[in-house]
């Protein structure tokens, strides 16, 4: 899964993708280059089986955070995104903007005065525009095609016509693609587009550490104006949580809890970003490897473990499957055999979080 953090100049973006990743990445000056951080995924689940299996090898899921550079003209401020910018957007899995609510007066705002909500609305609306752009070019292309177009492929372009005139009348309300309620054929039909307004999207609000104690208000008035079944608002001291990411751990858990948050912004993140886009874990164990995989919710066994191999999803036969808590209890896959709580499953099985996946091939 790959989130790609975007924000206005200043917003601490960089930072915050610090925090998330660990990273030390300079934050005091401009850069045009991406910046690139894997998070690995904290799940007690897989310490724990690694406790029961012990094997050479603990691997957990893995989020990817990439920081995107403002666009030159400024993001927020044009009306649409195009380009080499674009592009890096359009590959994401998930978008986190992030939106200034800390004050210093030696680090100045683009719009000269400090409103987080405002900026998010303007972001988001920046989404929009570009969707805009993208139909109204195809569109243009569609008429041009139907002067050169078979009889039999009129139709299909006639239906394609009509989907994306629909879909702009919604946006040129506001409405972005990811609240429009599209069917699922008509999400297939315009995968292929780059829409950025079709991705789910955390907002993420930077406080000063002088904020901490209202974050809860803060993050509750996020959500009465951000609403939407993909939208995730939140609240997090980026420059505190960076700088707590990069001490000794012990030390990082005696001062988390000396201020009262046990939770740090990497555990956050992941689990927004998870919660956002709708992903979950299973996991595969053994003397080894216990290892965490990070699917899509509703995605069946053979697709799943193609994700291990392709060669499991081609020579799919069956999967063995148990849940995390019935393996923990057993103490190990024999045992679970011998009790009957490991289950054999066939290929449009649909995992759950948590479960223990064994495939069965043959190639």
């Amino acid at each position: 899964m790959e989130i790609g953090i975007i924000g206005l100049p200043r917003s601490g973006k960089t930072t915050i993708f610090n925090a998330v990743t660990k990273g030390s990445v300079d934050v005091a000056s401009y850069s045009s280059k991406l910046n690139v951080g894997v998070a690995k995924v904290p799940d007690e689940r897989l310490t724990t089986l690694a406790d029961i299996y012990r094997p050479r090898k603990v691997v957990p899921a893995e989020v990817t955070y990439t920081d995107l550079p403002p666009p030159p003209e400024g993001f927020g401020k044009t009306r649409g995104i195009s380009g080499e910018y674009l592009n890096a957007l359009s590959s994401v899995d998930a978008l986190l903007i992030a939106v200034r609510a800390f004050s210093n007066s030696s680090v100045s705002h683009v719009y000269e005065t400090i409103d987080p909500i405002r900026d998010a609305e303007n972001m988001l609306m920046e989404m929009i525009f570009s969707d805009i752009d993208l139909i109204d070019r195809r569109l243009a292309r569609i008429i041009e095609g139907f002067k050169k177009a078979k009889v039999e492929d009129r139709a299909d372009l006639r239906r394609e016509q009509d989907l994306l005139v629909r879909i702009k009348e919604a946006l040129d309300s506001g409405v972005a693609l990811r609240d429009q309620q599209l069917a699922s054929d008509e999400i297939r039909r315009i995968s292929g587009f780059e829409f950025l307004s079709i991705k789910p999207v955390i907002v993420v609000m930077n406080i000063g550490e002088e904020q901490l104690e209202e974050s809860g208000a803060l993050e509750e008035r996020l959500r009465d104006v951000l609403t939407g079944q993909h939208v995730r608002p939140t609240v997090i001291c980026a420059q505190l949580e960076m700088e707590l990411g990069q001490m000794d751990p012990q030390d990082e858990q005696e001062f988390r809890k000396d201020l009262g948050t046990i939770e740090s912004s990497l555990q956050r993140m992941v689990r927004v970003s998870y919660d956002v886009v709708g992903q979950i874990s299973f996991f595969t164990v053994g003397e080894d490897e216990v290892r965490a995989w990070e699917i899509r919710r509703s995605t069946v066994a053979q697709q799943a473990a193609g994700k291990i191999h392709t060669e499991l999803e081609r020579g799919f036969i069956r999967a063995e499957v148990i849940s995390y808590e019935n393996l923990v209890e057993c103490g190990g896959l024999g045992e679970a055999r011998k009790l009957g709580l490991l289950r054999q499953e066939g290929k449009d099985y649909v995992l759950e979080d948590g479960e223990i996946m064994h495939v069965l091939f043959n190639i």
